[in-house]
């Protein structure tokens, strides 16, 4: 049965750590960041949630991915983070983040499509306000393509999406963000999780799938027929 709820020790020595080491992290983000830097960390952030979606299918990437700059200094537990919920997202509807292009009907041999495609779905599982498991959301469906696009032969593709990503946080997260202090705002989610929130993360998550679901018909239903 699929799912990818066992997560390595990676993922999950984030959680092992202590609310004062989660203070410590904090202050590293106390700054305000730029929005060239949030840009910049969303976009490093992308590419390593889509490489551990490439291993975890058992793909590679391309010959140029070795040389990609990795999350590094307070980033790497923000992706660890990241990638922990975005495994408890799937693990709930493992279906709703697999074979997105063939969901949404598109060829993902046309970088434009399949940039124009990420960018609609992503701007509809907004429509409503923004989450942090919404963003998650939005992480899984840009790493749910470039899986794709890797099994179906276009590598190049992935760098497509990546940074349409990034031209989407920049159009539509950047103050979100900023309110609330940059990324490092996310290891909230995780540090000290009573019952309550994990109640409320899996409530929001709950909502978030079926938003995709709304915003995949909702792509669907603008396409012209052929």
């Amino acid at each position: 049965m699929f799912c990818s709820c066992q997560t390595n020790m990676r993922h999950m020595n984030v959680f092992d750590r202590s609310s004062v080491f989660a203070a410590e992290m904090m202050e590293v983000f106390d700054r305000t960041p730029t929005e060239k830097e949030l840009v910049f960390q969303s976009k490093e952030l992308c590419r390593d949630f889509i490489h551990s979606r490439l291993i975890r299918e058992g793909l590679s990437w391309s010959k140029v991915e070795s040389d990609l700059p990795e999350p590094h200094g307070a980033l790497v537990d923000v992706s660890m983070v990241l990638l922990k919920l975005g495994d408890e997202l799937e693990c709930m509807r493992p279906y709703v983040y697999r074979n997105i292009a063939k969901q949404l009907n598109i060829s993902v041999a046309v970088e434009a499509v399949v940039s124009d495609a990420f960018l609609s779905v992503a701007t509809e599982i907004l429509v409503m306000g923004i989450t942090w498991g919404k963003v998650v959301a939005i992480y899984a469906v840009a790493a749910g393509l470039a899986v794709d696009c890797v099994r179906q032969g276009h590598p190049v593709v992935v760098h497509a999406i990546v940074d349409s990503l990034g031209e989407f946080v920049r159009r539509n997260l950047v103050p979100w963000l900023k309110k609330r202090g940059g990324w490092g705002d996310i290891l909230k989610c995780v540090v000290n999780m009573d019952s309550r929130a994990r109640a409320h993360w899996l409530s929001t998550a709950v909502f978030t799938w079926r938003q995709f679901l709304k915003a995949m018909y909702i792509y669907l239903t603008k396409q012209p027929l052929n």
